[in-house]
């Protein structure tokens, strides 16, 4: 159940840096490195030093539900503690102040252009007691070696306490225990008039200025102990003032990681990735969360069965869910289970894929709808290999891909999807509802351009299917072959000779997939911007192909010979869409209605977003 308990007090700056000192303040492992430049470290001293506000931080109490592997905030030395409390907020702040006023060591920050540089912090003790200048230009920042330099000259030397003394800068690393420097600065002078006036100026400066740092008071907000692992991931990524949202991935591996046994969950993925990308470069474009969201999937799966072993009758057995707040309730125990299993599925996926004529990453239609199909065959093993079984797996893939179910928020479907298809497959007669709402509509054909679209990468694999040998070779290439050295896809009417015609063949036509099929880059490069009629006589001539096997490749293309060699644009343009409806039909194993006047050359046609690109721009030529 989703619930956060917290409380809201204030805590000095003082003994906030003590804890992240002796590590009873730690960082949750998910909490991404300090990235704090000079510039903002210097507004932060700044600010502190006036006593205005810079925020509250928030705070988790350890020892309850939401556990995660703590790790020391940079510049701590502390090891081996156990922590009182992760800090969820302020992470940034506290690390800037810890580092700049509790270490002796430099800060390691970044300048404006980005550079990593190591920097101490200093308070102009004069410039602090001026009412004419402002805080911020108090805060002078030098390198590691206390030197600042232009060019070769040297404007700025603190590398002694002496030139400190003598210069008025207060190390900001002593604010917390000034008393060693004061009286340091007493026993410089050998003149007392001097004395007594630095004197006076460091009692003023502490009055005015250290005080400010010894008695700075923060806003902390506590979540204690009974504050659910969701409800710290939601709140962390809502008060987050680094914008940066956590993957679900780093989350359950953090979690993992403090659970018995310190299992590493970033290393057990590391190898089960390599191992997927090796068996089939298909399966290159998994990611981790949707690793964890198979394995999530089985995990709930099973618990849904084992309650309905022990009552059948129940009308609301648990869920099968691979939701984020799903996966965040996945015990190590669970993944351990069932890890091995989801990388079958993953393997299988990939085989079945390959099948499927869908060789690449970059030709996967949907990288989302791997997860319910790992999970499906995975759950089915074997038996999903079968003749019938494999036949209706074909058809829900298909019917999710060319129905464009899998697009948007889909993490519902995925269960609903295993749920449905593996009673389907395993004797029921309802058919799933990916299968059953699934629709393409005939001038959806006109609107598929580029490889933004899952539907434009299922025809393109639909097709590869059919054979389509290469119009130059007039052969298919091995499945291997095909794999190593993917053929692409092209325009059959060139745009330049569609460009050029009395009456123009619009772009939003002409790059239709009804105008594309598989040619091979070298085929392209001969084809170059000629009429059909044109190229297909050069390559029968060049490469002495017979009129009738050529014609019987633009057949599995899925081309009409007569029209093309006719160089009969807008007959061909119709004859082909309805050829590649046809194939549709039969991949999703329902009819599509036809508007044929869809397909007219003065039918408008209605422009479709089908998103950025899933692996970049891939406009085909």
């Amino acid at each position: 159940m989703l619930g956060a308990s917290f409380d809201s007090t204030k805590k000095s700056l003082k003994d906030l840096l003590a804890a992240v000192h002796t590590g009873k303040m730690q960082l949750p492992d998910f909490q991404r490195g300090w990235v704090w430049d000079d510039a903002r470290i210097r507004s932060l001293l700044a600010s502190i030093s006036v006593s205005f506000p810079i925020g509250a931080i928030m705070t988790l109490e350890t020892g309850g539900e939401a556990s995660f592997q703590p790790r020391p905030i940079e510049g701590s030395a502390a090891k081996d503690v156990d922590p009182d409390a992760l800090l969820l907020d302020g992470q940034q702040r506290l690390t800037s102040l810890y580092q700049a006023l509790k270490t002796k060591t430099p800060v390691e920050t970044q300048d404006a252009r980005g550079k990593v540089v190591r920097r101490h912090y200093y308070i102009d003790m004069d410039l602090a007691l001026s009412d004419t200048v402002d805080r911020d230009e108090w805060i002078v920042s030098v390198p590691e070696d206390r030197i600042v330099k232009r060019l070769q000259d040297v404007v700025l030397d603190v590398s002694t306490p002496q030139r400190e003394f003598e210069l008025g800068l207060f190390p900001l690393d002593q604010i917390f225990d000034p008393l060693p420097w004061q009286l340091a600065l007493g026993e410089h002078f050998d003149d007392p008039d001097e004395k007594l006036k630095k004197l006076e100026c460091f009692m003023e400066f502490f009055k005015r200025v250290i005080s400010h740092f010894d008695g700075y008071h923060l806003p902390v907000i506590e979540l204690d102990k009974e504050t659910s692992k969701e409800a710290v991931c939601l709140v962390f990524e809502k008060v987050n003032t680094g914008g940066v949202t956590l993957t679900v991935f780093e989350l359950v591996t953090a979690s993992f990681a403090a659970a018995p046994g310190d299992f590493r969950l970033r290393d057990d993925w590391a190898e089960r990735s390599e191992r997927l990308r090796t068996s089939h470069a298909v399966l290159s474009g998994i990611e981790s969360d949707q690793f964890l969201q198979v394995v999530t999937l089985l995990a709930t799966l099973d618990h849904r069965r084992s309650v309905l072993k022990e009552h059948p009758d129940d009308d609301r057995p648990p869920a099968v869910g691979c939701r984020r707040r799903d996966i965040l309730r996945l015990s190590l125990t669970d993944y351990q289970k069932w890890a091995d299993k989801a990388e079958q599925g993953l393997l299988r996926a990939g085989k079945f894929l390959g099948l499927q004529h869908v060789f690449r990453r970059a030709d996967v239609p949907y990288q989302t709808q791997l997860v319910p199909l790992a999970a499906i065959l995975a759950d089915l093993g074997g038996a999903a290999d079968a003749g019938a079984p494999h036949e209706k797996i074909i058809r829900w893939f298909w019917c999710g891909v060319l129905g464009e179910m899998y697009a948007g928020s889909v993490e519902t479907i995925f269960a609903r999807d295993v749920l449905e298809v593996i009673d389907w497959v395993t004797g029921s007669d309802s058919v799933p509802s990916t299968i059953r709402d699934a629709n393409f509509q005939s001038n959806r054909l006109l609107t598929l351009r580029t490889r933004n679209s899952a539907a434009y990468k299922g025809l393109y694999a639909l097709l590869r299917q059919q054979g389509v040998p290469d119009f130059r070779t007039g052969k298919t290439l091995p499945l291997q072959e095909l794999q190593q050295e993917p053929i692409d896809i092209h325009h059959i009417f060139p745009k330049k000779w569609c460009a050029e015609q009395q009456l123009p063949i619009p772009p939003n036509k002409y790059d239709s997939i009804i105008n594309k099929t598989p040619i091979s880059a070298e085929t392209n490069r001969i084809i170059g911007g000629k009429a059909p009629s044109v190229y297909l006589h050069a390559l029968e001539t060049r490469f002495k192909i017979a009129p009738a096997q050529l014609d019987a490749t633009l057949i599995s293309h899925a081309i009409s010979p007569e029209l093309l060699r006719a160089d009969a644009f807008w007959d061909f343009y119709a004859a082909r869409a309805e050829s590649l409806l046809c194939l549709i039909e039969g991949a999703m194993g329902k009819e599509i209605a036809r508007d044929d006047s869809a397909f007219a050359p003065d039918a408008p046609v209605e422009e479709y977003n089908d998103g950025p690109p899933e692996y970049g721009a891939d406009a085909a030529s």
